[in-house]
Protein backbone atom coordinates (compact mmCIF):
# COMPACT_ATOMS: atom_id res chain seq x y z
CA UNK A 1 0.00 0.00 0.00
CA UNK A 2 2.75 2.42 1.02
CA UNK A 3 4.10 1.52 -2.21
CA UNK A 4 1.43 2.78 -4.29
CA UNK A 5 1.02 6.08 -2.33
CA UNK A 6 4.56 6.66 -3.17
CA UNK A 7 4.09 5.74 -6.87
CA UNK A 8 0.88 7.62 -7.16
CA UNK A 9 2.60 10.64 -5.34
CA UNK A 10 5.69 10.46 -8.10
CA UNK A 11 3.85 10.29 -10.59
CA UNK A 12 1.27 13.18 -9.87
CA UNK A 13 4.46 15.50 -9.42
CA UNK A 14 6.10 13.82 -12.47
CA UNK A 15 3.22 14.80 -14.49
CA UNK A 16 2.02 18.39 -12.56
CA UNK A 17 5.22 20.43 -13.16
CA UNK A 18 4.44 23.26 -15.58
CA UNK A 19 5.57 24.14 -18.54
CA UNK A 20 8.96 25.91 -18.78
CA UNK A 21 9.26 29.52 -18.66
CA UNK A 22 11.97 31.40 -20.50
CA UNK A 23 12.50 35.34 -20.95
CA UNK A 24 13.27 37.32 -24.35
CA UNK A 25 16.45 38.88 -24.56
CA UNK A 26 16.40 42.00 -27.31
CA UNK A 27 19.90 43.11 -28.42
CA UNK A 28 19.78 46.88 -29.13
CA UNK A 29 20.36 47.52 -32.57
CA UNK A 30 24.40 48.59 -33.40
CA UNK A 31 25.26 52.00 -34.19
CA UNK A 32 26.03 52.79 -37.46
CA UNK A 33 29.17 51.37 -37.72
CA UNK A 34 31.97 54.14 -37.81
CA UNK A 35 35.44 52.94 -38.54
CA UNK A 36 38.19 53.66 -36.23
CA UNK A 37 41.93 52.73 -37.47
CA UNK A 38 43.54 50.16 -34.90
CA UNK A 39 46.10 47.77 -35.13
CA UNK A 40 45.63 44.94 -36.55
CA UNK A 41 46.22 41.66 -34.60
CA UNK A 42 49.79 40.18 -34.52
CA UNK A 43 51.86 44.02 -34.70
CA UNK A 44 54.43 43.85 -32.18
CA UNK A 45 54.55 47.03 -29.77
CA UNK A 46 57.12 48.75 -31.89
CA UNK A 47 54.84 48.99 -34.99
CA UNK A 48 51.95 50.22 -32.82
CA UNK A 49 53.97 52.77 -31.62
CA UNK A 50 55.11 54.05 -35.16
CA UNK A 51 51.88 53.99 -36.52
CA UNK A 52 49.48 55.88 -33.86
CA UNK A 53 52.02 57.41 -31.84
CA UNK A 54 52.53 56.84 -27.66
CA UNK A 55 49.60 56.17 -26.21
CA UNK A 56 48.31 58.03 -22.99
CA UNK A 57 48.27 55.28 -20.82
CA UNK A 58 50.57 52.33 -20.81
CA UNK A 59 49.47 50.21 -18.30
CA UNK A 60 51.77 47.43 -16.76
CA UNK A 61 51.85 43.83 -17.40
CA UNK A 62 49.64 41.21 -15.87
CA UNK A 63 50.41 37.91 -15.62
CA UNK A 64 52.99 36.09 -16.81
CA UNK A 65 53.86 33.60 -14.09
CA UNK A 66 54.44 30.55 -16.15
CA UNK A 67 54.06 29.36 -20.40
CA UNK A 68 50.07 28.98 -19.87
CA UNK A 69 49.62 32.56 -18.21
CA UNK A 70 51.69 35.22 -20.62
CA UNK A 71 51.66 38.90 -19.90
CA UNK A 72 49.05 40.94 -21.05
CA UNK A 73 49.89 44.64 -21.56
CA UNK A 74 47.29 47.06 -22.38
CA UNK A 75 47.77 50.14 -23.87
CA UNK A 76 44.84 52.74 -24.37
CA UNK A 77 44.77 55.91 -26.77
CA UNK A 78 41.42 58.12 -26.67
CA UNK A 79 39.70 56.23 -29.51
CA UNK A 80 40.35 52.52 -28.71
CA UNK A 81 42.60 49.98 -26.46
CA UNK A 82 45.17 47.09 -27.35
CA UNK A 83 45.94 44.42 -25.70
CA UNK A 84 49.41 42.86 -26.14
CA UNK A 85 50.51 39.14 -25.30
CA UNK A 86 54.24 38.38 -25.37
CA UNK A 87 54.57 42.07 -27.47
CA UNK A 88 52.70 41.43 -30.04
CA UNK A 89 48.67 42.69 -30.57
CA UNK A 90 46.12 39.79 -29.82
CA UNK A 91 43.08 42.97 -29.91
CA UNK A 92 42.12 46.27 -29.71
CA UNK A 93 38.98 47.34 -28.60
CA UNK A 94 36.75 50.38 -29.28
CA UNK A 95 35.48 51.31 -25.24
CA UNK A 96 31.65 51.17 -25.59
CA UNK A 97 31.00 49.46 -29.01
CA UNK A 98 30.42 45.84 -29.13
CA UNK A 99 31.12 43.65 -31.71
CA UNK A 100 27.57 42.83 -33.78
CA UNK A 101 25.94 39.74 -32.78
CA UNK A 102 26.57 36.53 -34.79
CA UNK A 103 24.01 34.12 -35.89
CA UNK A 104 21.09 36.78 -34.72
CA UNK A 105 18.71 35.25 -36.82
CA UNK A 106 18.94 32.06 -34.87
CA UNK A 107 18.20 33.81 -31.51
CA UNK A 108 15.20 34.54 -32.85
CA UNK A 109 12.03 32.01 -31.99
Amino acid sequence: MRRMVALMIASAALFSTPFARADVLVMPEAPAATTIAKPEKGCSMRAVELAFGAPAVKHRAVGGGNRRQPPITRWDYPAFSVFFENGHVVDSVVPGSPPPVQHADELKS
